[in-house]
């Protein structure tokens, strides 16, 4: 794209497209009609037939693309991208037991994997043991069940944890799997200065999109902002939150409300870690962000590059962060779980590597491919291989990695990132009229944004309007299942017994008090709680009791039928 067109060549265009749409275009369309009346995006943005610079009139190239690495970062927060640093590629990982997790883990480094994610199951993300009634049937089933820092010790066995990055989904009770992870480090001889990695800790999105809260919005805020605090000081490579539109995304958000919910959620951050007193150029340059690559390839990379400028706009002139990395967009990708069909699982090797591709080519820093059995059961060893493979081949075969942005400067890109940066800042103003991000949320308007979403395109799909491959259309009678992963139905009982064997060794009365330490702390407004959690975790204490402690002083969190 060159600078924008002087006014006599806009009007030389408007001419010569008007001679195309009569002389060329109308002889076609009187033969042969469109497929469609209206072509829009899968978030609903309206099409035209054919972009031309006409539709960038008023763009500046300068102001609103510049060069990688620099504001407003519109073609990526690193000048050189991937022909200095591939992307890390991590696989999301975990099930059973630390154990088989542990096998896991060394079969994807083994493979060519540069960096962990892991997945917990449903009683870790709440806070319960695995011995609690609340955990029965669900231990090991949708991750690894994690109790004690002997769980974390197992899950990371022969693995250097100065090494490697390790990214960890896990938000309500994100201190205390941290806290493991600090203990193990310094166990091992690791230094936390390098340590790198990320824990999710964006709670936030669990009202609206996911559910796996614990506490209500307050005291979440404090564990997330305190978290900050403590690795500002102690952990300076770690990134301290993955600020999560893929959950979003997932619950049936369209592109526009993704960028608009997940940035405001940000702005939420930033607001409540300046209030208690954290300097925003320190904290802001570890903040992370995890978007999710959708089917509609062009959508998506005009989506990575229009979130990129949005934040960079928003930190710079509505915060007032100074320094330029706390501008930056630094995101990871995952492909859309919610694109995978169960029939025909064969073609979600296509959905993903299409996803896949667009994260790229809208410059992710680190990227997890979805394996094409996903919506039958936990992926196999066979799937999650074809997973990296493709992440491999797109960075070492297909030549995107070779170039900066190189759909930077097409109209149609170009055009759709304006139009996504200026519909998701309408809503940010929305929000911020209702009073910022977690006023939405108590007053359900982002639930219900996103619900109202969700229904236009089921609807669309069972009505045949949008076509879902294997599902609406091109349906075959045959449905074959491959080979899927069963997660032995004996893990939870072998994790209750561990669980038992852990509290039977350790020093009771030493986890008493440190547990009661982490009591007094917590009901001290604005008092450190990282050094209590880390201390409780050293002696053993269990998720479940450090969740204990802080459901006793904080509460629960009861959603009610007005905030869904």
């Amino acid at each position: 794209m060159t600078d924008r067109p002087r006014e006599t060549e806009r009007t030389g265009l408007r001419e010569a497209r008007r001679r195309w749409e009569e002389k060329t275009l109308a002889k076609v369309l009187a033969r042969r009609p469109e497929r469609r009346e209206r072509f829009e995006t899968v978030s609903g943005i309206e099409l035209e037939r054919v972009y031309t610079p006409t539709e960038l009139a008023g763009h500046d190239y300068l102001r609103d693309e510049g060069f990688p690495g620099e504001y407003p970062f519109t073609r990526g927060v690193q000048p050189t991208m991937y022909r200095g640093r591939l992307w890390t590629m991590r696989q999301y990982a975990g099930f059973g037991s630390a154990a088989e997790t542990n096998q896991r883990f060394r079969y994807l480094l083994e493979q060519g994997q540069t960096g962990l994610s892991v997945a917990f199951d449903l009683p870790t993300q709440v806070g319960y043991d695995s011995d609690h009634p609340m955990a029965e049937g669900e231990v090991g089933r949708v991750g690894v069940a994690i109790d004690t820092l002997a769980d974390m010790e197992t899950l990371f066995e022969g693995i250097p944890l100065s090494e490697v990055s390790t990214s960890m989904t896990i938000n309500a009770p994100a201190s205390v799997l941290l806290a493991m992870y600090i203990v193990l480090a310094e166990r091992q001889g690791a230094p936390l200065e390098r340590l790198s990695g990320t824990v999710q800790n964006d709670i936030l999105k669990e009202y609206v999109a996911r559910g796996t809260y614990i506490f209500p919005p307050g005291p979440s805020m404090r564990l997330v902002t305190d978290l900050f605090a403590y690795c500002a000081e102690h952990l300076p490579t770690w990134n301290t939150i993955s600020i999560s539109g893929y959950h979003i995304r997932e619950a049936g958000a369209t592109a526009v409300q993704e960028v608009a919910f997940t940035l405001a959620n940000g702005l939420a951050y930033v607001e409540a870690a300046v209030a208690a007193g954290l300097d925003v150029d320190v904290f802001a340059r570890r903040l992370s962000f995890f978007l999710g690559s959708h089917i509609d390839f062009l959508e998506e990379v005009a989506k990575f590059r229009a979130a990129r400028r949005l934040w960079a706009r928003l930190m710079r002139e509505r915060v007032g962060a100074k320094d330029p990395r706390s501008w930056m967009f630094r995101f990871h990708t995952q492909t859309a779980g919610s694109s995978l069909t169960a029939q025909q699982p064969l073609n979600n090797i296509v959905r993903t590597t299409l996803e896949a591709l667009a994260a790229v080519l809208g410059g992710t820093q680190s990227l997890h491919t979805n394996s094409f059995d996903e919506a039958l059961a936990l992926p196999s060893e066979e799937s999650v291989m074809v997973a990296l493979r493709t992440q491999q081949i797109l960075a070492h075969e297909s030549g995107v990695a070779d170039s900066v942005d190189p759909l930077g400067g097409s109209y149609l890109i170009e055009s759709l990132t304006d139009r996504i940066e200026a519909e998701a800042m309408d809503y940010i103003r929305e929000i911020d009229r209702l009073g910022g991000a977690v006023a939405a949320i108590e007053k359900g308007f982002i639930q219900r944004e996103i619900e109202d979403s969700a229904y236009r395109h089921q609807k669309m799909v069972e009505d045949g309007t949008r076509t879902v491959v294997g599902v609406n259309e091109f349906v075959t009678g045959e449905h074959k299942v491959p080979p899927l992963l069963e997660v032995d139905p004996e893990v939870e009982e072998r994790q209750r017994r561990n669980l038992a064997a852990v509290k039977a060794r350790r020093d009771a009365e030493a986890v008493r008090a440190r547990l009661e330490a982490l009591r007094r702390a917590a009901q001290e407004p604005g008092a450190p709680l990282m050094p209590a959690i880390i201390e409780a975790v050293r002696e053993y204490a269990t998720l479940g009791e450090i969740c204990g402690v802080l459901r006793e002083v904080f509460g629960e969190y009861r959603a009610s039928a007005a905030q869904g």
